[in-house]
C-alpha cells in the first residue's frame, strides 16, 4: 500500500555541477525537494519506487545499483540508484509494459532517474530498497493508472518518488515557446498535487500535456493509480517556472 509520495521536477539543472554559475537560482527548488524526500523517509517504507519519464532506451525497470551519468551535459559526475552493491538485482517490478522491455542492469539510468538518484544520494537515503521505473511519454492514462495500482501492491508500505516537469511553454524563451494554455494547465496540476486529488490527476488529457511538453504527465498518473484508496493528504511545497518550465514539488502522506 502506498504510504507516502514525493513529487519533484527532473531538470538536470537541479544538479549544481550541471547548472554551474546558475546553480544558486534553483536553491529554493533543491530545498523543497529535500523536504519532500524527508516525508518519504518519515513514512518508514519497505520499498521506494522512483518513477520518471524516459525515452525508449530508458523505459522499463531499473534495479537498485543501476548507475547514471551527467556526462552528456558536459559534467564528469556519476550517480547510483540506491546501494551500489545491489547492482544486478532482479526486481519483481510491476511495470515492464511501459513502452519498452523490462529490467536490464546494463543500461544507464534515464536522465529523470539520474536526477532522482542524485537527490537520494544528496539526502543520504538508506531507509528502504530502491527501484526505478522509466515510463514513456505516450503511455496512455489508463495504463499509467494500472501500473500505479500494481506498484502500490508491491509491499505493505510503498513510497514513491515521482519525477517530472510541468509544461515547458510558459514564456517566449521556454523550450516549447509560449503557449497561453500552459499557465492554466500548470495551475491545475499544482492544485491537484497539493490536494492529493487522485481523480484530477487521472483525468489529465494526454494530448494537451504532450503539446505543452509536460514530461510529468505519465508519472503523475502512475502516482494517481498507486494512491487510489490510500487516503493520503497532500502539500504543495514549490511552484515556479524560472526558465519557462513549470517546476512543482509536492509531498503526500
Amino acid at each position: 500500500m502506498l504510504v507516502a509520495a514525493a513529487v519533484c521536477p527532473c531538470p538536470p539543472l537541479l544538479v549544481p555541477e550541471v547548472a554551474a554559475g546558475a546553480a544558486p537560482e534553483l536553491d529554493a527548488l533543491r530545498a523543497a525537494c529535500t523536504d519532500a524526500l524527508g516525508v518519504l523517509a518519515a513514512s518508514r517504507p519497505d520499498l521506494l519506487v522512483v518513477v520518471g519519464p524516459a525515452e525508449k532506451s530508458g523505459r522499463g525497470t531499473h534495479p537498485e545499483g543501476t548507475r547514471g551519468s551527467f556526462g552528456g551535459f558536459g559534467v564528469d559526475l556519476d550517480v547510483c540508484l540506491g546501494r551500489p552493491d545491489a547492482a544486478g538485482a532482479s526486481p519483481d517490478a510491476a511495470a515492464t509494459d511501459t513502452g519498452a522491455g523490462g529490467a536490464d542492469p546494463v543500461r544507464e539510468l534515464p536522465t529523470s532517474l539520474a536526477v532522482a538518484a542524485w537527490l537520494l544520494e544528496r539526502t543520504g537515503w538508506s531507509d528502504a530498497p530502491v527501484e526505478g521505473l522509466g515510463v514513456g511519454e505516450p503511455l496512455e492514462a489508463e495504463r499509467c493508472v494500472q501500473v500505479g495500482e500494481q506498484i502500490g501492491a508491491r509491499a505493505p508500505r510503498v513510497a514513491l518518488l515521482v519525477m517530472g516537469d510541468a509544461s515547458a511553454c510558459r514564456t517566449l524563451k521556454a523550450p516549447g515557446y509560449l503557449d497561453e494554455r500552459a499557465e492554466g494547465f500548470d495551475a491545475e496540476v499544482a492544485r491537484a498535487l497539493g490536494a492529493a486529488d487522485v481523480e484530477a490527476l487521472k483525468a489529465l488529457d494526454v494530448s494537451p500535456a504532450y503539446e505543452l511538453k509536460a514530461a510529468g504527465r505519465a508519472p503523475w498518473q502512475v502516482l494517481a493509480g498507486a494512491a487510489e484508496g490510500a487516503g493520503l493528504g497532500g502539500a504543495l511545497l514549490h511552484d515556479d517556472a524560472p526558465y519557462g518550465v513549470g517546476y512543482l514539488v509536492a509531498a503526500w502522506s
